[in-house]
C-alpha cells in the first residue's frame, strides 16, 4: 500500500492510535476498542493524549528513515525476544498446560521465520514477497530477580473473566526485558488484543504494554486448535507496529477502508476480510492479500517484506523500549541466549493423595537442560529411579517425601519435598466415625487433606471455638477473594458392608453483607478421590448463614450460631472400601466458615431384618450422646424385655438386665459412659420381635 501519513485532528488520531488491536474468529467480529483500554493510565493527565500522537509520529518518521537504509547500514542484527506467559485462571480450563504455551511459541517462531509448512501455498501473486522476518521468541529462563523460571507464571484470580488492565496489574515483568503475554478466560470481547509501541511509549504506558489472549486462542493444542493458532502471531505484529492490512481500525469489510492505509508499500489496498476469499479484490487491482497475518481471514500464512521492514524498525527504535529487548546483555539477564541455564530441580505428579496399592506418575520439570536425574521415593516401589517420568507404587498408608537431583554433566541441583505423597488406608476407617477435632494436632495430617487454590489461607484447625467444645475447623474467608475455592478432604472409609450412608456435620457461617452468596458443597467419591460427585449445596442466606451479617471477622460464640445438616442421598455404587467425601467452599464476599462434629455412618448389611413394623415408640435421648443417655420407650404390649447395645459389626458391647415390662411409657438409663465415640445400635427384643434405633456417642 503506498505510504501516506498525515496528522489528523487530535481526537481522531488518538482514537486510531489507541484503538486496541484485536482479533476474533469468524463469524464473530472483534469489537472496536477505543480509549477505554488506556483511560485508567491517562485519565489524570489529558496531555498524554497529545503525547501519544507525537510518539506515533516520531516512530513513523524513524520507520521511514530505517526503511531507507541499506542492509549493511541496518547492521545485520539478530533479534531474540524474551517472553513470559502469565496464565490468569480461576482453576478452570483456562489454566492451560505448559505444553500448550510451548506450542504457542513454536507456532510464533515458525510464522516469524518462514518455517510454517503452508507459506508456499499462498497465491502466486504474493509468493515473491513472503518474508522471513527473522525474529525468534524464547521463553525466559530467568525472572526479573535472576531466579529460575519456566517463562510461565500462574495466578489464581476471578479477573481471568475480566481481561482488562485490572487483570494485567496482577502480575507484570519489566517491558524492557520481556514481552508479557497474559492468557485468560475473557479478553475484553476479543480473541486477543495489544497496543502499538507509540501508544504505550511513556513510562505510564508500561503497565499496559503486552498482549492479552484468550486461552483457547493460544497455540494449536489443548484448549485451542490449529484454526485459532495464529492469533498470537497477529497480535505480536501489532505489538511491533503493524496495522491491519486495511488500515488503523478493527473493522474490516467497510467500503471506506479502501481510502485507509497500513503504511506498508507492498500490501494492496483492501476493505478487509473475515473469510478466506482468495480471489477477493475489494479496492483495486491486484488481488487483496487475504492470506496476510494481519487480516481477519483465518487462512493467514505470511508477512510481506514491507511488513518485515516496519517490524524491524520498531525493534530498533527506543519507542516503548523495544530496542532493549534483544540486546545481548538482556538475553543473558533473562536466560534466553540459547544456552540452557540449569538452575533448579523441580517435579510434578499426577496425584498427591492416593489409596494404598495405587501408583503415582512423577514428571521431571526441572530448569533447564537436564541430562541426568536421580529420584528417591521413600515408602515407594521402586525406591529410586533415573527416568524422566517414573511410576511409583505405594502400599503402606502414611505421608512420604520425594527427592530429585538433576544435572547437566557440569552442575547438580536438588529439591526435597517433605510430606509430598499422602497414602490413605484401603480399605479405610471403619464406621461409625466421628471427628470433633479435639484430638487433632494440625491440618493437614495423615487423615485429612486441605487444598488452598487461591493461596490466601486454607482450612485450618482452631483451638478457640467449637460446637460445645474448644476445637473446630475454620476457613478464614474474611480475607479471601471472591470466587476463591478451598477444600477439606476426608480420609478413606470402609463402606463395603453397609446398606446406606449418612454424613452429618455442624457448621457456622456469617455473611458480610446481604448480597453475599457464598457456597458450601459436599462431594462424595467411590475411588479414593480420583472422581467426585456433588451431593449437597448450601448457599448464603438460603441455608448457609447461621448468624447475623457482620463486617468484622466472624467467630461463633454460642451454640445457637451453629446448625446441623445431614446427607444421605448416596447410592449403593458408593458402598466401597475407599469411600471419601470432601467439602468445597467458594467465596462470594462472605465471612468465616467453621465446621465441627463431622460424622459418617452406615447401617451394616444384615441389620435390616431386625427392624420390624412394630408400633413401639423407641428413642435414645439425648442423641448424640456425650456422657449419659436414656432409652425412652412407649410399649404397646407387656412382655419379657431385653436391650442390647451393638456396634456396627453386630457385636454386643453393652446390655441391660432382662426385665418384665408392662405396656406404657418407660425411661431406662443406658450404660454408654465407657463407649468409644462412634455410631451404635440399640436392639430391643420383646415377644419374639426385635426393634432397632441408632445413636451416636461423641
Amino acid at each position: 500500500m503506498n505510504f501516506r501519513y498525515s496528522f489528523l485532528l487530535l481526537c481522531a488520531a488518538v482514537a486510531s492510535v489507541l484503538s486496541t488491536n484485536a482479533q476474533q474468529n469468524a463469524p464473530f467480529m472483534c469489537s472496536t476498542h477505543g480509549l477505554e483500554h488506556l483511560a485508567p493510565l491517562h485519565q489524570n493527565d489529558p496531555h498524554r493524549l497529545a503525547d501519544i500522537v507525537q510518539y506515533e509520529a516520531d516512530l513513523e518518521a524513524f520507520t521511514q528513515q530505517y526503511a531507507a537504509l541499506s542492509e549493511e547500514e541496518r547492521g545485520g542484527n539478530t533479534y531474540v525476544i524474551p517472553v513470559v506467559f502469565h496464565i490468569i485462571h480461576n482453576n478452570g480450563v483456562e489454566n492451560i498446560s505448559d505444553a500448550q504455551v510451548h506450542d504457542a511459541i513454536r507456532v510464533l517462531n515458525d510464522d516469524f521465520n518462514k518455517l510454517n509448512a503452508d507459506w508456499d501455498n499462498v497465491r502466486p501473486e504474493f509468493l515473491g514477497i513472503v518474508a522471513d522476518v527473522g525474529i525468534t521468541f524464547r521463553l525466559a529462563q530467568l525472572d526479573p530477580n535472576g531466579e529460575c523460571t519456566s517463562g510461565i507464571t500462574r495466578t489464581v484470580s476471578a479477573l481471568t473473566n475480566d481481561g482488562t488492565q485490572d487483570m494485567k496489574d496482577l502480575i507484570q515483568w519489566p517491558r524492557n526485558k520481556y514481552l508479557n503475554v497474559w492468557t485468560c478466560a475473557y479478553a475484553d470481547g476479543a480473541a486477543g488484543y495489544t497496543q502499538t509501541p507509540g501508544s504505550v511509549n511513556g513510562g505510564w504506558g508500561a503497565a499496559a504494554d503486552g498482549i492479552v489472549l484468550l486461552h483457547d486462542y493460544t497455540g494449536s493444542i489443548g484448549t485451542s486448535s490449529v484454526g485459532r493458532s495464529r492469533t498470537l502471531t497477529h497480535e505480536v505484529g501489532h505489538w511491533i507496529n503493524l496495522r491491519h492490512v486495511w488500515g488503523p481500525t478493527n473493522e474490516p469489510g467497510l467500503l471506506g477502508n479502501c481510502g485507509e492505509t497500513d503504511n506498508v508499500s507492498d500490501t494492496p489496498p483492501t476493505e478487509g476480510w473475515t473469510s478466506c476469499a482468495l480471489n477477493g479484490n475489494t479496492c483495486t487491482t491486484p488481488l487483496d492479500n487475504v492470506e496476510n497475518y494481519m487480516e481477519y481471514s483465518y487462512c493467514s500464512k505470511m508477512f510481506t517484506e514491507g511488513q518485515k521492514t516496519r517490524m524491524l524498525s520498531a525493534l530498533n527504535s527506543s519507542t516503548a523500549q523495544r530496542n532493549q529487548l534483544w540486546q545481548q546483555s538482556n538475553l543473558t539477564a533473562t536466560g534466553t541466549t540459547g544456552n540452557d541455564v540449569l538452575c533448579a530441580a523441580a517435579f510434578t505428579s499426577n496425584l498427591r493423595q492416593i489409596c494404598a496399592g495405587a501408583s503415582v506418575v512423577f514428571s521431571d520439570v526441572s530448569y533447564h537442560g537436564v541430562t541426568e536425574r536421580d529420584w528417591t521415593f521413600p515408602g515407594g516401589t521402586p525406591a529410586t529411579s533415573t527416568d524422566v517420568n517414573p511410576v511409583v507404587t505405594y502400599t503402606t498408608p502414611g505421608l512420604y517425601p520425594v527427592s530429585l537431583t538433576v544435572g547437566n554433566g557440569l552442575l547438580d541441583v536438588s529439591t526435597d519435598e517433605v510430606d509430598y505423597i499422602l497414602v490413605l488406608p484401603n480399605p479405610g476407617f471403619a464406621t461409625p466415625f466421628t471427628e470433633g477435632f479435639e484430638n487433632v494436632g494440625a491440618l493437614p495430617n495423615n487423615d485429612w487433606a486441605v487444598l488452598d487454590f487461591g493461596g490466601n489461607g486454607a482450612f485450618q484447625l482452631v483451638a478457640t471455638t467449637g460446637y460445645q467444645s474448644s476445637k473446630s475447623v475454620r476457613l478464614n474467608n474474611h480475607v479471601s477473594e471472591v470466587d476463591e475455592k478451598d477444600e477439606l478432604v476426608s480420609p478413606t472409609f470402609d463402606m463395603s458392608n453397609v446398606q446406606d450412608i449418612t454424613i452429618t456435620y455442624r457448621y457456622a457461617f456469617a455473611r458480610h453483607a446481604a448480597d453475599n452468596n457464598d457456597l458450601l458443597r459436599l462431594y462424595v467419591s467411590n475411588d479414593c478421590g480420583n472422581n467426585w460427585s456433588l451431593r449437597q449445596q448450601l448457599y448464603g442466606a438460603t441455608n448457609l448463614s447461621t448468624s447475623a451479617d457482620q463486617s468484622s471477622a466472624f467467630t461463633p460464640t454460642q451454640d445457637a450460631q451453629w446448625a446441623e445438616t445431614s446427607v444421605n442421598n448416596i447410592s449403593s455404587s458408593y458402598f466401597v472400601g475407599n469411600f471419601r467425601f470432601k467439602f468445597l467452599f467458594q467465596n462470594d464476599g462472605g465471612n468465616n466458615l467453621f465446621l465441627d462434629n463431622i460424622n459418617i455412618n452406615g447401617t451394616p448389611v444384615g441389620f435390616a431384618e431386625l427392624i420390624t413394623t412394630s408400633t413401639n415408640n423407641i428413642a435414645v435421648v439425648p442423641n448424640p450422646v456425650r456422657h449419659t443417655s436414656d432409652l425412652v420407650l412407649d410399649l404397646r404390649e407387656s412382655g419379657r424385655l431385653t436391650v442390647d447395645i451393638c456396634d456396627p459389626q453386630g457385636r454386643v458391647v453393652g446390655a441391660l438386665p432382662e426385665m418384665d415390662a408392662s405396656a406404657g411409657a418407660k425411661r431406662i438409663s443406658l450404660p454408654v459412659g465407657d463407649l468409644a465415640p462412634g455410631m451404635y445400635l440399640v436392639v430391643l427384643h420383646q415377644n419374639g420381635r426385635a426393634q432397632v434405633t441408632r445413636f451416636t456417642k461423641e
